[in-house]
């Protein structure tokens, strides 16, 4: 289903609407009620325009099926040869770089719930066609993190997703158990160490399972968490992210 199918629009918005944050809810009446606008160049029409779309960093970009790592000829890369992760494969938008990360910082640290539905927009484009999992699962984030935050950007994303792709959203299946450092604060030898554990998932036998995540750097963090599903019962983990950051 794409989302420029016009007579499944007001259906599709009611099922949005019932799965919204407070927060999110009043960002997309806010889009609604107001002309829409490029929101990085402001033309009128549209959140995101062609042009724009067409210049974000990685956007075209060949990638390892597996990690979605920059690859010149989208081969599985030397690096998920010699170390295969749990997770199946990762799908991503963009490249985490200028003015992609920019947008990504304003949505979780700004709190600008606006830019929800453009992001989640570019997202959808990159997974429409592949096969549906069973369900999508937002990567969790601990309950402190939460507080701090009052939402979680990997929730709003998957809630869009999952409106558009007919999907249910389990928001209750995985759970951080544990709150660690930010992985981005932590040399990249360290991270695997730092997220073991902290994650919980209830029973989710026989299902595959797409995450739906902002960014992917050391993939540390997807990798944990698709240990904890398998074990749940998951048949497949994908990881369905934003953006990802590229090697040095």
């Amino acid at each position: 289903m794409g989302l420029s199918n016009d007579s499944n629009i007001e259906e599709r918005n009611r099922y949005m609407i019932a799965g919204m944050g407070v927060d999110a809810l009043r960002a997309w009446v806010r889009n609604w009620a107001l002309p829409e606008r490029c929101v990085l160049c402001s033309t009128p029409g549209t959140t995101l325009c062609g042009p724009c779309r067409e210049d974000l960093p990685g956007w075209h970009a060949a990638r390892c099926p597996v990690c979605a790592h920059s690859s010149p000829r989208a081969e599985v890369c030397g690096q998920c040869l010699a170390h295969p992760p749990r997770f199946n494969r990762v799908s991503v938008a963009l490249s985490y770089g200028f003015p992609a990360d920019a947008l990504i910082r304003r949505l979780k640290y700004a709190s600008d719930l606006a830019l929800v539905a453009p992001l989640a927009r570019l997202l959808f484009q990159r997974v429409a066609d592949e096969a549906r999992p069973d369900c999508i699962v937002p990567m969790p984030l601990s309950r402190q993190r939460l507080c701090e935050r009052g939402f979680n950007q990997s929730l709003e994303l998957a809630r869009v997703l999952a409106a558009h792709l007919e999907l249910p959203v389990a928001t209750a299946v995985a759970r951080r158990i544990r709150d660690t450092p930010p992985q981005a604060t932590l040399p990249l030898d360290r991270r695997r160490a730092n997220i073991r554990g902290a994650f919980e998932c209830d029973d989710v036998d026989g299902a595959r399972v797409a995450v739906v995540d902002d960014v992917l750097t050391s993939g540390a963090t997807l990798n944990e968490l698709a240990r904890a599903l398998l074990r749940a019962g998951a048949t497949e983990v994908s990881g369905w992210v934003l953006a990802r950051t590229e090697r040095a």
